[in-house]
């Protein structure tokens, strides 16, 4: 695959993470553009219209499946892949369903990277052991994203959740789950 001049967009809310990759995939060759913000996002689709996308599934809260559909719309022949620290089959399923070429979990190396990029088939990863998430992170998650949406508020958040007030700061109060089944 040649990649000369090959305009690549990072999504990623991780400001480190995406240095080290930009970095990485500039060297293999490619033109790198990074945004951390939906917002971002869209406008440098626009600005730079990149021929891949790498995504990250969680945006600050917000989930980066509802990226993909507004990113086609304005590049329509990109190539996304998405990327994720909380690999699940249903949005892998998702991701490809909504137009994504492929879902990798983090950690992925940049060979896996690039090989994503170019790859015509669309496969279902296998999720390992450690990358599946126990029901106790899926519900720590939830909760994380649906505080995000409410503002911190956790009177709304519960209310949202169906849940009382104080059953949720006792669950908030508690260590992070592991992601390991």
């Amino acid at each position: 695959m040649d990649h000369d001049e090959r305009q690549l967009l990072i999504i990623d809310d991780d400001e480190s993470y995406c240095e080290v990759l930009a970095r990485s995939l500039a060297r293999r060759g490619f033109v790198v553009h990074v945004a951390a913000s939906v917002e971002a996002s869209l406008a440098a689709c626009a600005a730079y219209d990149p021929e891949y996308i790498l995504l990250d599934l969680n945006l600050a809260g917000q989930s980066g499946l509802n990226l993909i559909q507004p990113m086609l719309d304005i590049v329509p022949g990109a190539r996304i892949v998405v990327l994720t620290g909380y690999a699940s089959i249903q949005t892998a399923v998702g991701a490809l369903k909504l137009g994504a070429c492929q879902y990798l979990p983090k950690p992925a190396g940049i060979g896996d990277i690039v090989k994503a990029l170019g790859e015509d088939s669309i496969d279902l990863p296998e999720i390992g052991e450690d990358a599946r998430m126990t029901v106790q992170h899926l519900e720590w998650e939830y909760i994380q994203r649906m505080l995000g949406e409410h503002g911190g508020n956790i009177a709304a958040t519960a209310r949202a959740l169906k849940m009382h007030r104080r059953t949720l700061q006792r669950k908030l109060a508690k260590k992070r789950p592991t992601m390991m089944v």
